[in-house]
């Protein structure tokens, strides 16, 4: 059973549901809680099953109560194991899994906050699973330096991606030229992509910025650049970022064309895509998508982009909020020969095929539980 707040677009909930899949092609009876959202149908699809509960809930009261009707659902169904993946369900799942005595996987996705004493509380529950998943290696450091949790519990498991979606090969060039009219592009002006939701840390700034830098380098503003994502709620940024597009005159070349519904589709009409973030990714999923569909990458030197991105091979990393570094970056990727950009792109698609796949995360995972409920198994 895998216990997550709610089955809405992100990298926790692709996860989830991907490994459900996974383990009901391999015939175990998989169960997913939560609040639910627009993935579960793709869920019970491939065979898992989906049980509502208000888990998302930081309220005292209902957590006791999840965690009594979690409990019931361990005896009842019956489930074996529990996996839970985020820190609000996590109090409950965890009581609940120790009152029946099965199992518990935590997975950490992302380094959580722990500078205050009630953060650090509050996350608390995730560093106690009999096995603990990071995302990344600078995740399970985190986890071990933070939380104290041993390294002898500690996994290090990475994002997969979808190759079969995220394949150059498979874009039909009318979703490229319905993005196209959407975008406002114009034919033969490179374009540089930042996908992610609209708030501060994911360094919408520091690429505008640079984006200035390189006009004034070059005197004119030979690029487009999108700024694709959603804002869940947080229009006064939003209104920030269009007012800091006036005040750098930049208001010809950036666009905000809101959520991102292709995105194989978006990341072919990018020329560079950018991930600045300001605060460390876990993961770093826009790096490794990107390179999937053979894009060069510019990303923030810190957090999870160390471990997906090869600096010199398949794209470059520059210091956090460094504007001046990000368009040193972005001139070098505008000017790449196609020889030396196809070599990347092959480069970048072998980088995730060998480390950064569905496939590789599911097995890993099936493998952790194998080992936590069949201890004397040789595999």
């Amino acid at each position: 059973m895998q216990v997550l707040p709610a089955l809405v677009t992100g990298g926790v909930e692709r996860g989830t549901v991907d490994t459900a899949k996974a383990l009901a092609r391999a015939g175990w009876v998989s169960y997913v809680v939560s609040e639910g959202g627009p993935m579960v149908r793709e869920l019970e699809r491939a065979g898992a099953k989906h049980i509502t509960l208000p888990v998302a809930s930081k309220n005292p009261f209902k957590i006791r109560r999840n965690a009594a009707r979690l409990e019931e659902l361990i005896r009842s169904l019956p489930v074996d194991l529990v996996h839970v993946r985020s820190r609000a369900p996590a109090w409950s799942a965890r009581l609940a899994a120790q009152r029946c005595g099965v199992p518990l996987v935590t997975t950490f996705h992302n380094a959580y906050k722990s500078h205050s004493w009630f953060k650090k509380f509050w996350a608390g529950p995730m560093a106690k699973g009999d096995v603990v998943v990071a995302i990344s290696d600078f995740v399970a450091d985190y986890a071990n330096k933070a939380f104290g949790v041993a390294r002898a519990r500690l996994v290090t498991i990475p994002r997969g991606t979808d190759l079969a979606k995220f394949d150059p090969t498979r874009i039909y060039p009318e979703r490229m030229s319905n993005l196209q009219q959407q975008w406002r592009l114009t034919d033969g002006r490179p374009v540089i992509l930042l996908p992610g939701r609209l708030t501060r840390w994911k360094g919408h700034t520091v690429l505008l910025r640079a984006l200035k830098i390189l006009a004034d380098r070059h005197g004119e503003q030979d690029f487009t650049a999108v700024l694709l994502g959603s804002t869940q709620g947080r229009e006064g940024y939003r209104a920030d970022l269009e007012g800091l597009i006036v005040q750098l005159g930049l208001d010809r070349s950036v666009r905000m064309p809101g959520d991102g519904k292709d995105m194989p589709a978006a990341y072919m009409l990018a020329d560079v895509v950018v991930s600045a973030s300001t605060f460390p990714e876990g993961f770093g999923r826009v790096a490794v998508e990107a390179q999937a569909m053979g894009k060069p990458v510019v990303a923030t030197d810190h957090g999870g982009s160390r471990e997906t991105v090869l600096p010199g091979e398949t794209g470059w990393l520059v210091p956090p909020g460094d504007a001046e570094a990000l368009a040193d970056a972005l001139d070098e990727a505008l000017k790449l020969t196609p020889e030396r950009r196809m070599q990347i792109a092959e480069r970048a698609r072998r980088h995730v095929m060998e480390n950064f796949t569905v496939d590789a995360m599911c097995e890993a995972y099936i493998k952790v539980y194998t080992r936590l409920l069949f201890p004397n198994h040789n595999n």
